[in-house]
């Protein structure tokens, strides 16, 4: 059993350790031993070991151990089961394995609230018992509590300890553009401005949804499929939320024929219908619209009158 003179012979040990390794915490090397062998901010598949009074021991092909407390262990298990479990830091900075699910893992992006703001940082809601913490030097914007972020997660290289940040652009790169025109992607709306949406693509590049191709309500925070509608000579990328050119035609056209049978036979939209009533009312551009009677046209299945287009 543990007693009091073992923590104190422990504690003489542990002064002597930092003295001996110039003021390095035996807690930071256990911290770096544990970082460069289990991973640290992603889920693993871990094997049952052993049941404690604390919980269970779980452990890698390389005799790596880390505990998943009782809270967390399944209803029903047998040693030697595999299990998958995040790991993380506990609020005692040791590593602790846990079966819930974060809202973003390491080298990657999640929209979180702030929680809680101190002296030293903000700290962020990222659907863990602790919470993860943005100090003020990785702030775009001191952060208030109650607002929501956009948030990258990676592992700090002298601390070993998982730290958000929420400026992003630093995380993100067009240098080395890995996507192409029609391409579908998975994107990230990160902010909204009077140009459109920006938006991360992939996790890895910056875009924009320019405010003509946006048919939808979006919001920041939201994930969604989209399409690249062009790479720039100055490799900035335009996004679409359908697909572009003549990938997007079919839809719209099946889209109006709908609404055409909607409305009884009758659209009273035309070529010089304002695009604003066009888009509020179909919910497309009048690029598109256009480009869809077009096709039903050519198919003759509409009849294009000076006041509308006419179902055959």
């Amino acid at each position: 059993m543990w007693g009091v003179r073992d923590h104190f012979r422990f504690l003489k040990l542990h002064k002597s350790f930092i003295q001996n390794n110039n003021g390095v915490s035996f807690f930071e090397v256990e911290k770096s031993i544990f970082a460069t062998m289990l991973q640290l901010g992603e889920f693993n598949i871990l094997t049952i070991l052993r049941e404690t009074d604390p919980g269970l021991f779980l452990g890698d092909e390389e005799e790596n151990e880390v505990l998943l407390p009782h809270r967390y262990k399944p209803e029903t298990y047998e040693i030697g089961d595999k299990i998958e479990v995040f790991l993380y830091l506990d609020n005692e900075e040791r590593p602790i394995a846990t079966t819930d699910e974060p809202y973003l893992t390491l080298n990657t992006f999640g929209y979180l609230r702030c929680s809680d703001v101190n002296d030293y940082g903000a700290f962020m809601d990222w659907g863990l018992v602790k919470q993860l913490f943005v100090p003020f030097k990785e702030q775009a914007r001191p952060m208030k509590a109650g607002n929501w972020y956009i948030v990258y997660l990676y592992l700090d290289e002298k601390t070993n300890r998982l730290v958000g940040s929420s400026k992003t652009n630093k995380y993100l790169s067009n240098d080395n553009i890995t996507v192409e025109k029609f391409d579908e992607v998975d994107i990230l709306v990160t902010h909204i401005t009077e140009q459109g949406a920006n938006v991360i693509i992939n996790g890895i590049h910056k875009g924009l949804i320019f405010v003509g191709d946006i048919f939808e309500d979006i919001r920041s925070g939201d994930r969604m499929k989209a399409y690249i509608k062009k790479v720039r000579d100055d490799k900035k990328i335009d996004v679409v939320l359908q697909p572009p050119g003549y990938r997007s035609i079919e839809p719209n056209a099946n889209y109006i024929l709908d609404e055409l049978k909607a409305a009884g036979g009758f659209l009273p939209f035309h070529d010089k219908t304002d695009p604003e009533t066009i888009k509020n009312e179909l919910g497309l551009s009048k690029k598109s619209f256009k480009k869809a009677v077009g096709s039903l046209y050519k198919d003759k299945q509409i009849i294009i009158k000076e006041d509308g287009i006419e179902l055959i």
